[in-house]
């Protein structure tokens, strides 16, 4: 090859190298169930915005993400429906602790498609079948069972509770009519087609719902990782939030 035609060859690639998009690493997700349409879409904003990034996502009950995580299942970032398994991370270095901070915000309530008056716990005793997440696991099971305890119904609801896996699972009961109603957040009870939010629980009841977030230490030095991270920070994103109903 000629001088000429080698200088040409190597024009044409940097040609090509430097019009061609920035490519952009693979993301690891796991994430709270309930945050699961409005995740989909910020990802979906992002990778638009970001050509060539890859979002593996993984949905589910918090404390049982956290296990994942804690058996060496591959994630980047953490996202819980509480701050009880993100301390659990916290406490076993798989987390980077300065990362760590609050996402968003929700409200407990009660949705389903009973015909019956059903306008505040007490009248929960006159259901069958009641839709509630593994406590054990499920951040919004365990704000249930906290506000039935204080609400005094644990004996008035004993046999009624029927376990999911996740909130969504319980909203999926609700919709199929396998329960009279399920505790839900808000921002589930909003997606229901076939249910209506039933009552507020009253939130002197149980905790407040806070979704902190965090990268994880295997995560700490990756730039795409970080982009997203604080994507999930902006105006853009606090506005989709929104949307979704969260609180900020």
């Amino acid at each position: 090859m000629s001088q000429s035609m080698r200088r040409c060859a190597i024009l044409l690639l940097l040609i090509l190298f430097t019009a061609a998009p920035a490519i952009g690493g693979e993301i690891r997700l796991s994430v709270a169930a309930s945050l699961k349409d409005v995740i989909n879409e910020l990802t979906a904003k992002y990778e638009k915005a970001h050509p060539g990034t890859v979002f593996v996502k993984n949905y589910g009950a918090s404390g049982a993400l956290a296990g994942q995580i804690e058996n060496g299942a591959p994630a980047d970032l953490f996202i819980s429906a509480n701050t009880k398994w993100m301390d659990h991370l916290k406490g076993k270095k798989l987390v980077e602790e300065k990362s760590i901070r609050n996402f968003a915000r929700n409200t407990l309530v009660f949705t389903g498609s009973t015909g019956k008056k059903v306008t505040g716990m007490n009248d929960l005793a006159r259901l069958y079948k009641i839709g509630i997440g593994s406590p054990k696991s499920v951040p919004a099971g365990e704000y249930a069972q906290t506000a039935i305890k204080n609400a005094d119904m644990e004996r008035q609801l004993q046999g009624k509770l029927v376990m999911a896996k996740d909130v969504r699972e319980c909203l999926m009961y609700a919709e199929l009519g396998e329960v009279d109603g399920s505790f839900v957040y808000r921002t589930d009870a909003l997606q229901g087609k076939k249910t209506k939010l039933l009552f507020t629980v009253p939130q002197k009841l149980y905790p407040e719902v806070v979704y902190p977030i965090a990268l994880t230490v295997q995560a700490v030095n990756n730039r795409d990782v970080k982009g997203f991270f604080t994507y999930l920070r902006s105006l853009e994103a606090k506005s989709v939030l929104k949307q979704y109903g969260f609180i900020l």
